[in-house]
């Protein structure tokens, strides 16, 4: 059983970066697709990016290519995301999720506890 921990998350102004953590313990992470996704207030969740040994990276939105960039290391049982150029509504608790692949981590058991991103001028 793996659990995860997001961190890295805080109050950063528009077009600021951020490098978000999800660290997992129970589990080597090596065999597991990790997903990152977002729930904004009043909004439903939605998927950011995953990757996966077998899979590959997969971005679900096209709008951030560019802007936020997953990967891993696996000697630290660690993915990231990188944020770059934040903008306002990136504002949103960041969970990330693991499962065996990309395309059933959004309904995956394991889920971290969230960080928060907030960007405000």
């Amino acid at each position: 059983q793996v659990q995860l921990v997001e961190s890295g998350g805080g109050l950063v102004r528009p077009g600021g970066s951020l490098r978000l953590s999800c660290t997992a313990s129970g589990s080597t992470l090596y065999y597991y697709a990790i997903g990152w996704f977002r729930q904004a207030p009043g909004k439903e969740r939605e998927g950011v990016s995953c990757i996966s040994n077998s899979d590959g990276i997969i971005d679900y939105q096209d709008s951030l290519k560019g802007r936020f960039t997953i990967s891993r290391d696996d000697a630290k049982n660690t993915v990231y995301l990188q944020m770059n150029e934040l903008k306002p509504e990136d504002t949103a608790v960041y969970y990330c999720a693991a499962a065996r692949r990309c395309a059933t981590v959004a309904v995956s058991y394991y889920w971290g506890q969230g960080t928060q991103v907030t960007v405000s001028s």
